[in-house]
Order: structure tokens, then sequence, then C-alpha cells
């Protein structure tokens, strides 16, 4: 099993930071930027073979990929999303599509989280998709909620279900089993195919639809944010020198 970070986005919300910087290496704590946090993460809990999917300024993590290698003790091997700008990640996680055939710990490169998160995930190993979830924050209309059904398998993912209905947050961290890798690849490629600005959330659902193993590992109350805005980026400052 590898580690995965989705680093491809622009962040144009986040705009100066992100005028020359993709999201992952904003800093949230000092020079520590999300990236790091991501990586420190995926090196505690033993995963050192980390794919990367790059595509907006991607060049900037290419610069410091030797840094980081030394610094975390891992092994980055960077994929390259030429759509990134036009195309949402649905695509990105296709393209990295070979390497989560090893069965992947996979994060977004814009959430804050503590290691505790992976740690749950790898705990809880078992479903061919794993998806950590909180189910304590209130819920509005931006978050990518998801429902359950009496069994434990997904049934729906995306940001319009009603927060009432909702079980709880996907925040953007899944454990990816080998098994299901090419499954999993069909279905993400049937999603960007129908539409190349769909999630790879929405590849989930195409998978759970096929019939799909897809289930949820509530991570309790821990502090994590999505960082989408400036707003965010506050939160993320606040938390992160915590972990």
């Amino acid at each position: 099993m590898i580690g995965m970070v989705l680093a491809a986005g622009a962040g144009r919300r986040l705009r100066p930071y992100t005028d020359t910087l993709p999201k992952a290496l904003i800093p949230v704590d000092g020079e520590t930027t999300i990236l790091d946090i991501a990586l420190g993460n995926l090196a505690e809990v033993g995963l050192t073979d980390v794919t990367v999917v790059v595509g907006y300024a991607a060049e900037a993590v290419e610069s410091r990929k030797a840094a980081l290698q030394d610094r975390y003790g891992v092994r980055l091997t960077l994929v390259h999303n030429d759509r990134a700008e036009e195309w949402n990640n649905a695509y990105s996680l296709w393209l990295a599509r070979d390497h989560f055939a090893q069965g992947a710990l996979l994060v977004n490169g814009d959430t804050v989280h503590p290691v505790s998160v992976e740690k749950t995930l790898l705990a809880q190993r078992g479903p061919g998709i794993l998806l950590a979830v909180d189910d304590i924050k209130k819920l509005a209309e931006e978050e990518m909620k998801t429902i359950f059904d009496d069994r434990g398998q997904l049934t729906r993912i995306n940001k319009a279900i009603d927060p009432a209905e909702a079980y709880g947050e996907y925040i953007g961290a899944t454990l990816i089993e080998s098994r299901i890798a090419v499954e999993l690849a069909d279905a993400l490629e049937t999603t960007w195919r129908r539409d190349p600005h769909l999630y790879y959330e929405d590849g989930y659902q195409e998978f759970a639809d096929r019939g799909g193993e897809v289930r949820a590992a509530p991570i309790g109350d821990v502090s994590w944010v999505e960082v989408d805005n400036h707003d965010d980026l506050a939160r993320a400052r606040e938390i992160a020198c915590h972990y």
C-alpha cells in the first residue's frame, strides 16, 4: 500500500497565496505547508512511497521534491495532470490508477487533519473503499455529504444532499484496497468522460451504484478543515500548530 496526495488544483479563492503555488504548498504553521502535514502523517503510519498528483504550479512541488523526501523519509512519485486548470479531480484520481492499483491511502492536498485520521482508516481496513467521515460536525450546503444504508453501504455522496438526511461529511481521506482498483478506475473513467468537471467522489458514487463496497470510518471528535478560502486558511492556522 502507498500514500497518495491529490494536489493538482489551482485554488483560485485563495489568491494571492495561490498566484504561484498550489493550495497544498500554502503554509499553515510557520513554514509547514498542507503538503508537509500530509506527508508527515503518511510517513508516521509507515506509508513512505507516496504518489502526488500535481497540475497547477506543478514546478513548485517539483522544486521541493528532494527536500520533502529528505525531511519525511518518503519517496515521492509525481503524476502530472495537464488538465488540472480545466477539469475536476475525478480525472486527477483516474490518472493515478496505476498507482492506487497497489492499494492507497489517499488524502486531498487541501485538507488539514491530524494523523489520527490515517490511523483510523488503517485500523478499520476491510471494505474495498473506506471513507473518513466526520459524523459530528454540523453540516451546511458546501460539505461533501454522505448517506449509508442499514448495512453500512454508501448510497449517496455529494454536496447537494439535504444536511438533515446526511450521515456525515466525507473529509477527503480514503483507503482504497488493491482488489477493487480496476473497478474503481473504470468507474472514474466513466465519470470524467460523462462530465470532466465532476469530482472523484462522483466516481465513488458510480462505483457504489455498480455494487462496489464503500463504507464509512467515523473519525471521532478531531479538529480538521478543508482549505477552500481565506476563512478556512485562518482556521487551518489555528489548528495545525496543535498536531
